[in-house]
């Protein structure tokens, strides 16, 4: 449906977006995640042909957005991150406005406008002013702009920015209705909420792509290992031989506490830690050695997306920590492998 091949834009010296490529199928929506700053609002409008590419191009249904730009804007609808409203004039005013400029006449246009609408819940307030509509409709506004025309893709930026909790849910719940009967790309910089409408997600940080796949996919591929803390009186050598028998492999640390406490953090692939953190408790009653306190951290995918995107804005020549940010609570200590 839509393919980017090898997109760069470049502002005199800085690069936003870096060699760009991946392919958009049908029928799915799509998340465009990245911190703010990464390239998705840059990538976005060079993809909907409001803005040029320094290299690289962008198909639309086998249409070059550049080359033929008439037949592959037919093919999509967009949402700027600010809506282009005009708010002297009512909902269905400035509908009708967009209809026309899109090519809508007579009983198209109209049957048009109030369909969209209705899909986007807006009539109710179709004979308001703009400017006396709360952010969620004009927002919701904006994405009936999109959607006159019918096209097959559906490209949002940043469409729940600035929104209350309420109108964020409602804007989600219109998107992934969207989904069913469009191809829908829509941009964030929150995880979670990527996470709860999209089939497929794109991660981007310093105008790279850094990850593609179905969220399942991504949880299983990116996130890290789940972590076991401990807590005991014994000292690190005691520690150590306890867990050796165990022939975990895993990576250890130990932090000495001013109570005189040891805390052992075990770093595990094991998709069931509770099974390790049994082995452990037991292996350490065995030893007559007083467990104080067990807890499991499971790995987050939004800490993972945190590290990813944190690691690629850095540049290379900068990756050393900056003051203050090498800083650990208590003396810290790696042990290579028990």
């Amino acid at each position: 449906m839509i393919q980017v091949e090898h997109l760069t834009k470049c502002y005199g010296d800085f690069m936003a977006v870096h060699d760009l490529s991946f392919e958009i199928e049908e029928g799915h929506v799509y998340g465009f995640l990245g911190p703010n700053g990464a390239g998705k609002s840059t990538t976005m409008n060079i993809m909907t042909g409001c803005l040029s590419a320094t290299s690289g191009r962008v198909l639309m249904d086998g249409h070059d957005i550049f080359e033929e730009p008439k037949e592959a804007k037919r093919l999509l609808g967009y949402l700027p991150e600010q809506p282009p409203l005009y708010l002297n004039e009512s909902p269905e005013e400035y509908l009708t406005f967009v209809g026309r400029a899109k090519g809508l006449r007579g009983q198209e246009l109209r049957e048009q406008v109030a369909e969209v609408m209705t899909q986007t819940g807006i009539a109710p307030v179709r004979n308001r002013r703009i400017s006396d509509l709360s952010k969620g409709y004009r927002q919701r506004v904006g994405i009936a702009q999109a959607l006159l025309g019918n096209p097959k893709v559906i490209i949002l930026d940043e469409p729940t920015v600035g929104l209350d909790p309420i109108q964020i849910i409602e804007i989600r719940d219109l998107i992934r209705e969207l989904g069913r009967s469009h191809t829908v790309i829509f941009s964030s910089h929150i995880l979670s909420e990527v996470q709860a409408i999209c089939d497929r997600i794109l991660i981007i940080a310093r105008g790279q792509l850094i990850a593609f796949d179905r969220p399942e996919n991504l949880e299983r591929q990116l996130l890290g290992q789940n972590e076991i803390t401990l807590t005991t009186r014994a000292g690190q050598d005691e520690v150590l031989d306890i867990l050796f028998p165990l022939a975990l492999g895993e990576e250890v640390s130990f932090q000495e506490k001013e109570d005189g406490l040891t805390q052992v953090h075990l770093k595990t692939p094991d998709p069931d830690p509770y099974a390790m953190g049994e082995q452990l408790f037991w292996a350490f009653a065995d030893n007559g050695v007083a467990l104080l306190e067990m807890s499991l951290k499971k790995a987050s995918l939004e800490e993972v997306f945190l590290e990813l995107t944190e690691d690629k804005e850095k540049p290379e020549e900068s990756q050393e920590p900056e003051d203050g940010q090498d800083l650990d609570d208590g003396e810290e200590q790696e042990v290579d492998e028990v």
